[in-house]
Formats: C-alpha cells, structure tokens, sequence
C-alpha cells in the first residue's frame, strides 16, 4: 500500500506517508506518480427561510364595536431540508477546509484540513448527514479520508460547493464482485479479488478519493486505480496507513479470489471501463 505509482517491481504496493496517494497494501518501492487533476466547478445549494404574522381579526359588522382581537404570535417556519433527497458531494471553496466538532461554531473547531490529494486533486467529500444551527444556518457532515475508518466531520455549508452524484459501486466481499450504478441502473457487475484473510479489505462507507491512471497495464495498478478514502483494518503500521483502492490487474486470475493486500483487483479488461468513475463516488464494501 504505497504510492500509486506508474512503475514498480514487487506485485503489491504500500504507500509513502499519511498524505501519499498509497492505495494497495502491496510492499514496493515508492516512485512518483502522475494523475490528471480534475477540472470545473460544483453547483452550489442554498436554501432560505420566511416566518408570517397572521393579522388581527376584526369586529362582526352587525354588533357594536369591540377591540380588536390580539395578533397571534409568530411562529417561525420550517426552514426546510438542507439539501433535496440524493447523494452528495462536497468540495471545499479554499485549500483548507475547517472541519468543526458538531453544526455549530460553539462545537468548537476540530482542525483545518487540506482539500487536495496527495497527486493534486480536489478532494470531493462525501456528504453523511445535514443539520441546521440554532439560527437556521445549513451545515455539512462529511466523511473524511483517514483513520479510523468512519472518521467524519462538520463543516458549514458556505464553505463549500455542492454536487448531486449519481455513481455508486457495490462491492460484495463474500461474492467476491463490484457492482457500478450510474442513476439507480446497474452498469457493470465484475468479479474481483479481494484482501486475503490475513490481511481483509475493510468494510464499510467509502469513497473515491483520488483517479490515478497508470503508464502500465502490466504493473501493479493495472491499466488505472481509484484510491479510496479507506485503511487497511490490520497494515495500521505500513506509511500512509495502508490505503485501500480500486485497481486493475493484468492477472485473469486473481477474479474471484483473495489474492490482495485488502484492495479490490479488477481485471484490466474490466477496470478500463471505470475510468470515467467521479471523485467523491460513494463505494460500499459488504462482508
């Protein structure tokens, strides 16, 4: 689980440092690697809220006058969901994004985090939950790519922009295959190996953190990798933490088996197809 790099002579990769782009759990010697940073922006969300006053109701015109019946208190209306039903991503306005305790400033500050992988791309986060502070204003929990696996935090919504996505890979541990759905419709089912007993590919809520291509399809990524935002359960000492990914192999027959370090091989036939994966694409490993 080093750095993705485009060359390398063992079969298995371990990763650099905590901020590297290692994705496998392979053991090899780190070389630098190139990835083709993503470009455009992210349509943001907002939403607003109104509150009423009723007005005072008047005397019947046919008995003598009487006062004015008192205006109801104003109750203040539901703001509204912080965001429409779907799946998002977040993608922070600035090099460093402040990641907060809980949905409010007086939750206090956790840390500022850097908004970039490790090969320069934007990190799009995905989005776990929504709150609003005790003033109406919308904030963000998003999942963040470290350990523990999990790990999560609040950020206010006016500190990043936000994009409904609609990609989503399945990966079932005891079938040993990864399902890719783009709007709710399956587009591809592969078998793939998986982590080895001693060393298990992790389960859990992930997502795609970095897109490395590779120069070639016969090294130890494949034709292309997607790292994850997730860590090995158990290679917790190797640099960078052990890093799972998505990538290809040139081996047909490591489908179907538990060959890995705890990433998720893809023959190259079929990863070649999952280039056009988005950053942010939530992936959900089942046992």
């Amino acid at each position: 689980m080093s750095s993705l790099s485009r060359r390398s002579r063992a079969p298995d990769v371990r990763p650099s440092d905590l901020r590297g782009p290692g994705v496998d759990n392979h053991r090899v010697s780190s070389r630098r690697f190139i990835a083709y940073a993503l470009v455009g922006m992210l349509a943001g969300v907002s939403c607003t809220r109104a509150s009423a006053t009723p007005s005072p109701v008047p005397a019947p015109p046919s008995v003598a006058p009487s006062p004015a019946a008192p205006a109801a208190p104003a109750e203040a209306q539901d703001p509204g969901s912080v965001l429409p039903n779907g799946t998002f991503v977040a993608r922070s306005k600035t090099h460093w994004l402040t990641i907060w305790r809980g949905p409010s400033t007086d939750a206090g500050k956790r840390w500022a985090f850097a908004t970039r992988n490790a090969v320069g791309q934007p990190i799009e986060f995905l989005v776990a939950k929504t709150a609003r502070d005790a003033h109406g204003d919308p904030w963000l929990r998003i999942l963040l790519p470290i350990r523990p696996n999990g790990a999560a935090g609040w950020v206010r919504m006016g500190a990043v922009s936000v994009q409904k996505i609609q990609q989503r890979i399945i990966v079932d541990l005891s079938a040993k295959t990864l399902r890719y759905y783009r709007n709710g419709h399956l587009q591809h089912d592969f078998s793939v190996g998986i982590g080895r007993p001693e060393t298990p590919t992790a389960v859990g809520t992930f997502y795609v953190w970095a897109q490395v291509p590779q120069a070639s399809p016969t090294g130890p990524y494949g034709v292309f990798a997607l790292g994850l935002s997730g860590f090995s359960p158990v290679l917790t000492d190797w640099p960078g933490g052990g890093r799972m990914a998505i990538h290809g192999t040139a081996n047909p027959g490591d489908r179907g088996q538990m060959v890995s370090h705890g990433c998720i091989r893809v023959f190259n036939d079929d990863m070649a197809t999952l280039r056009s994966v988005p950053l942010g694409t939530p992936v959900v490993i089942r046992a």
